[in-house]
């Protein structure tokens, strides 16, 4: 699982949810949960990829309780890391596991790490956390969060289509165009 070689961790990611299944939740949690949680500081992209996959499978297997519990407080810690990789991860991470969470998760979890970091100093953050928000405002309108997004999501947005990067003015618009759907 710590192997030096990164495909060798890779392969090991991928049958981490077939084990779980076996495991259960209690033992996954004593031996293997903060393992997995551990890979999503990888120093590959590969791996913290796979590892956010991972979790989404194990969300799947142990439930969203599981995840509120054991989970999203490590992705929340991310969003304050030095290492703008490790912030990268945490958008990621809310953008694949979106949908895989319930309303309420994503309202209270993942919205606000991914609001917080639309405004970090570094523009490949903001990017993308204007491109989580594309995944993440289609969830909460069919939600029955259309007042949320107008008054949380939307007033970020505005100022994001102003901003200095044109990446960053780029992916805001196109969240924003989806604010007015």
């Amino acid at each position: 699982a710590e192997d030096r070689q990164w495909r060798v961790r890779l392969a090991i990611i991928e049958y981490v949810p077939l084990l779980a299944q076996q495991l259960g939740v209690e033992l996954f949690d004593a031996e293997l949960s903060q393992l997995c949680t551990s890979w999503l500081g990888d120093c590959v992209h590969t791996i913290r990829e796979c590892a956010i996959l991972n979790l989404k499978q194990l969300i799947s297997v142990f439930g969203s309780e599981w995840a509120q519990q054991r989970l999203l407080p490590e992705v929340a810690k991310a969003k304050s890391n030095s290492n703008y990789l490790q912030r990268m991860t945490a958008l990621l991470t809310a953008r694949l596991l979106a949908d895989a969470l319930p309303i309420d998760m994503l309202c209270s979890m993942l919205l606000p790490l991914t609001l917080e970091l639309a405004t970090d100093t570094v523009p490949n953050i903001r990017f993308n956390a204007a491109k989580t928000l594309i995944a993440m405002v289609p969830l909460l309108n069919s939600g029955g969060q259309a007042s949320l997004v107008q008054a949380r999501v939307r007033p970020v947005l505005v100022q994001l289509v102003s901003d200095a990067d044109a990446d960053v003015q780029y992916y805001a618009q196109q969240a924003l165009d989806l604010t007015a759907e």
